[in-house]
């Protein structure tokens, strides 16, 4: 299997190069036969190029069976049209990896910033192709206007084929976890954008009479993650809402930097951490790499799913579980987490308990 990785800005080529050594020891003792080709993307390639994404990677990832994708610092990057490039909104809506999923879960031997005796394991599955963002919902052109200096109109694009299959998606891993789907929507404002979306998740769940579904207004739902979080399953959301509401449940059940999160498609996906770039740090051997260790763990994971190969399910399996033998030890956590290690001793650590067999 060939793999496309791509390090990125900021602490992106920290947080990579830290995950690669795990990568590293677990294609070693699983034997996979793994082979990575890197290419430069963001800032390095923009200064190189004159674009944060060459064609010619966008269009050579589809030939990889996987892809690790470092941050992006793309809110500092100049306009499209002088070159700043979406990274990933391109992969997503160019390669069509429209399942961005995050799980969240705390941790028994890690602080939380949840309530006194509360706990959390859920998934939020987000859709990531259309939505209120404006880089990716026309075929043409922008989906922002200002049609004058004190005015900006900003347009969302719903439709039945990407709501129908993100549901899909939610209820399929619900039935792999506590079966339950919560739809989060706005319908009681927007009737027509969520009314159709609701009414996508609600015929899907036709197909899936095991699994109950709930809905709930995105506005309760932010307040039931700090309330009741044990309520939840697997969340199913559009793009805008899936985007907050997995950054709050992570940093409640810890922190976004132990936050892992693929892109996926019917064919493809992306191990992308679900952090930001954090420039301020970059460089200092100081980021916390577990975002980029699970996704990555997710992306074995996902791919031994669409392979149907037990071999690399059981690889990333090992790769979690070796990422929470590592935390239990406060001694081998990272600065960010009260410990000592910087960014690649972590790694060094996470790689050691894989080819160990913890």
């Amino acid at each position: 299997m060939r793999i496309l990785v791509l390090p990125g800005d900021g602490i992106g080529p920290e947080i990579v190069s830290s995950a690669m050594k795990v990568l590293q020891a677990a294609n070693l003792r699983f034997e996979l036969q793994l082979q990575f080709d890197f290419a430069e993307v963001g800032f390095v390639s923009l200064e190189k190029y004159g674009t944060t994404l060459r064609d010619e990677v966008l269009e050579s990832a589809r030939g990889y069976d996987g892809i690790i994708l470092g941050t992006q610092s793309h809110a500092d990057y100049p306009a499209p049209e002088k070159g700043g490039r979406n990274i990933s909104a391109h992969f997503r809506v160019d390669l069509d990896l429209y399942a961005n999923i995050r799980p969240a879960r705390t941790r028994p031997f890690l602080p939380s910033n949840m309530k006194e005796g509360k706990n959390m394991d859920l998934v939020i599955m987000r859709e990531a192709t259309e939505g209120f963002y404006a880089d990716r919902n026309m075929t043409r052109g922008w989906g922002e206007v200002m049609p004058s200096p004190d005015m900006a109109l900003s347009i969302r694009k719903i439709t039945r084929h990407c709501s129908e299959r993100i549901a899909r998606r939610a209820f399929e891993l619900a039935m792999k976890r506590r079966k339950k789907v919560t739809a989060i929507h706005k319908v009681n404002s927007f009737h027509m954008t969520d009314g159709l979306f609701l009414e996508c998740v609600r015929g899907v769940a036709g197909e899936f009479p095991e699994v109950e579904l709930d809905d709930v207004l995105v506005d309760a739902a932010t307040a039931h993650l700090v309330r009741t979080p044990e309520r939840f399953d697997v969340l199913v959301a559009t793009n805008f809402y899936g985007d907050i509401l997995s950054d709050l449940a992570s940093e409640l059940s810890g922190s976004l930097g132990l936050a892992g999160s693929v892109m996926a498609g019917d064919r493809q996906c992306c191990a992308q951490a679900q952090h930001g770039s954090a420039p301020d740090i970059a460089g200092r051997d100081q980021a916390n790499p577990v975002s980029m260790i699970l996704s990555i763990m997710m992306l074995l994971q996902w791919l031994g799913e669409y392979r149907k190969d037990p071999v690399l399910v059981k690889c990333s399996r090992a790769l979690d579980q070796a990422v929470d033998q590592v935390l239990r030890d406060p001694a081998q956590r990272t600065a960010d987490m009260g410990g000592p290690l910087g960014c690649q001793a972590f790694g060094e650590a996470v790689a050691r308990a894989v080819s160990d067999g913890i």
